[in-house]
């Protein structure tokens, strides 16, 4: 199981007025939780929950110390692209994967036709996100939300989904004492939040519940039902590993630039070998995650779909990658000499950026869409290769002044 929270905490929450629960006062530790819970057990009521369901889900819940010192030390996603994808897709996982993928083979029929979601993009979530349902988090649930609900930093978004929790249980999915995960708060074998739980989860079984922790079914549907919701498109690709010019403009490697098939062919960029390009009038963009001298991609619109899934950009296009592998791809070229910064580097680097009018925000030591702008903005004035990658040349350059 990935870091919990990962997927959660990049959620963009448009939440609503907490009400009288999250009006009550909240600092950093658990001395107003009970007052809090109680008001929130009213407002659950008011919500349509019903009270049998609130108290039987709520009574004798307790402030959860641990998963506040969890959320507060959460460690930096800073592996590259390579680094990550090298861990998680390991050969034990493209082994499992094709052996779920075959002894699934009826359900996937199945959801393709209703969906449109091929087989290895589903799998390849799956593994990620719990390895197949291996590990998915030993922490009670509700007892996760509720805290993180009182806790001052992201009430209203734990909030939604403490009452989506509530939702699940009412309608029969699952019992209270069933829902267990990372600290977050995520459930099942795809690690859902309770919100999308609650919309978008599948009884493709047809027992009668919408069943993520044990119905191989359920999860598999309810996976692809998220996707379409997504955006998911139908019979397209997702990404294509290809091979680029050594004279490309690199200033057009960006997801916001997209171009058909054909016009990135007519500027020389290739499928690789044992990859195959979409239809040639199908929009796409070029992706360099690791810059220049690393792996290429084409990232056609069901990409889009995996930043949806997960905003990380290397969980992403890991995700999409993975699928490929599953789907026949073979392993990607890893490039030339690639300069990977080291976590302080990218804090320094950040810094200078904002000294020389490119802010970036925090300076966080993540490699975000902030930090690669300001990066290919800093390299188009210093004539550097404006690939978007931050590396020891341009943090040299900008040391220099």
């Amino acid at each position: 199981m990935l870091k919990a929270g990962l997927r959660l905490l990049s959620v963009i929450c448009l939440a609503t007025a907490a009400g009288a629960a999250g009006a009550a006062t909240c600092s950093n530790n658990g001395a107003g939780f009970p007052a809090w819970l109680q008001a929130f057990k009213s407002e659950a009521v008011a919500a349509g929950i019903s009270p049998q369901t609130v108290s039987g889900a709520l009574d004798g819940l307790s402030y959860a110390p641990d998963v506040i010192q969890k959320d507060r030390a959460q460690s930096v996603f800073a592996q590259n692209f390579l680094q990550f994808s090298d861990r998680m897709v390991a050969k034990y996982r493209m082994q499992k994967g094709a052996q779920l993928i075959k002894s699934n083979a009826k359900t996937f029929a199945r959801i393709d036709k209703d969906y449109g979601v091929p087989a290895p993009v589903i799998v390849a979530f799956w593994g990620l996100e719990t390895d197949f349902g291996a590990n998915l988090g030993d922490l009670p649930t509700l007892r996760s939300l509720a805290t993180l609900a009182y806790d001052c930093r992201r009430p209203d978004l734990f909030r939604d989904q403490l009452l989506a929790a509530l939702t699940i249980i009412e309608r029969g999915d699952l019992t209270a004492a069933e829902m267990k995960g990372p600290w977050a708060g995520e459930l099942g074998q795809v690690q859902f939040l309770a919100t999308h739980y609650r919309d978008f989860a599948v009884d493709y079984d047809g027992d009668g519940k919408r069943d993520l922790l044990h119905s191989t079914p359920d999860v598999l549907a309810s996976a692809a039902a998220l996707l379409v919701h997504e955006g998911w498109r139908r019979g397209e690709p997702w990404l294509t590993e290809v091979k680029v010019p050594a004279n490309m403009d690199w200033s057009q490697s960006d997801l916001s630039i997209r171009k058909t098939v054909a016009e990135w062919q007519s500027l020389g960029v290739t499928a690789a070998p044992g990859s195959t390009l979409g239809p040639a009038g199908l929009p796409a963009a070029l992706i360099l995650p690791m810059g220049r001298n690393g792996p290429a991609f084409l990232g056609y619109a069901n990409f889009d779909v995996y930043l949806e899934w997960n905003q990380s950009f290397v969980y992403a296009l890991t995700a999409a990658y993975y699928a490929t592998r599953l789907a026949g791809a073979p392993p990607v070229s890893r490039g030339g000499k690639v300069d990977a910064l080291s976590f302080k580097q990218v804090q320094e680097l950040q810094r200078l950026l904002a000294q020389r009018g490119h802010p970036v925000g925090k300076a966080d030591g993540m490699i975000g869409s902030g930090t690669r702008a300001a990066v290919r903005a800093a390299q188009l004035e210093l004539g550097l290769p404006p690939d978007a990658y931050p590396d020891m040349a341009l943090l040299t350059a900008l040391r220099g002044g």
